[in-house]
């Protein structure tokens, strides 16, 4: 039985930013950021497999867990189709990537390297708007077929991304309630801290808990750099406890900047390493961490340096005899 990350003290990590590294990096043409569309394509499967090795090896080197997080972000109805997928071949490529992440998981697991794979949702919309948005029921109905997909393909888990506004986030957690399976929500902010929607995180996880019985295993935060979430995380409250992971953007530049950007901003590793060390400090049930838009291997392995000697002196601590 795999262990879940949230039900580990274990350091986990996950990749970066899988389109922005293709686009830009590799430069491979990536309609509407889709991914998962390279697995109809010859030599695409490879380029996922490649993709995915170097982290792995990162994972394996530091003896720490990773999060096999699977290439299906655009893999939603609306998405599909602008593509030209039906529904079955829809469907398929869905579970193709699951497939491809089982196997790499038999590659690379090990005591030291627990691995979960992890189905990944993105939003019906674009993930740094709320401009069009569903209700709770529609949102449920809309990724209740993926959602089916994944547990039917045998996923430890699931994880919505770059969520913008509550009823999505609910909706989805609903569907994975229905099915049964452990569920990660994973909002974006702006710079002032606050979803697109305008709601802030505090209240976003507040109002989704509420509608599903504390339904999400934990929550995220994702496609933001850490100064767009320094307000939010100035204070130590109750709620900051439901937050366990952190997927940052390479940049500081809002989402509206980085929409008109024509080149790729790739921060400074070093120092995003070191801004997830301090916020790890302050926060140490933080234990999930990876990278979003315009970060590679070179920032995923700057946190593993900047962060494991800080967990590694966390889990050395004597426990208390009371």
């Amino acid at each position: 039985m795999t262990t879940l990350p949230h039900l580990s003290d274990r350091l986990f990590i996950t990749d970066g930013g899988m389109e922005t590294t293709l686009v830009f990096h590799q430069g491979i043409d990536l309609p509407d950021f889709a991914s998962f569309d390279l697995l109809r394509r010859p030599g695409g499967r490879q380029i996922i497999e490649d993709y995915f090795r170097t982290y792995l090896a990162l994972a394996v080197k530091n003896q720490v867990g990773f999060i096999l997080e699977s290439p299906t972000w655009r893999a939603n109805p609306d998405w599909g189709t602008r593509l030209g997928y039906s529904s079955e071949t829809l469907a398929a490529a869905n579970r193709e990537a699951i497939a491809l992440l089982q196997t790499l998981r038999q590659q690379y697991e090990s005591a030291t390297t627990p691995i979960v794979i992890s189905g990944c949702f993105g939003p019906r919309g674009d993930g740094y708007s709320s401009a069009i948005a569903m209700t709770e029921a529609e949102a449920e109905h809309y990724h209740r077929p993926q959602m089916e997909t994944f547990q039917q393909a045998g996923v430890d888990m699931v994880a919505a991304l770059t969520m913008t506004y509550v009823q999505e986030a609910i909706g989805i957690t609903r569907a994975a309630q229905a099915v049964g399976l452990p569920v990660v929500i994973s909002f974006t902010v702006e710079t002032d801290s606050r979803l697109p929607s305008g709601t802030t995180l505090k209240d976003a996880i507040a109002e989704v808990d509420a509608a599903t019985d504390n339904g999400p295993a934990y929550y995220m935060i994702n496609c933001a750099h850490p100064t767009h979430f320094a307000n939010a995380f100035a204070v130590d409250q109750a709620w900051m406890q439901r937050i366990r992971g952190l997927r940052a953007n390479a940049s500081a530049k809002s989402h509206a900047e980085l929409d008109e950007s024509t080149e790729l901003d790739a921060g400074n590793p070093a120092e995003l390493g070191q801004q997830y060390r301090e916020l790890r400090a302050q926060f140490p049930h933080i234990t999930i961490l990876g990278g979003c838009c315009g970060t590679d291997d070179r920032h995923i392995e700057a946190i593993c340096q900047a962060c494991l000697p800080l967990a590694w002196a966390h889990l050395s601590q004597p426990a208390l005899i009371l």
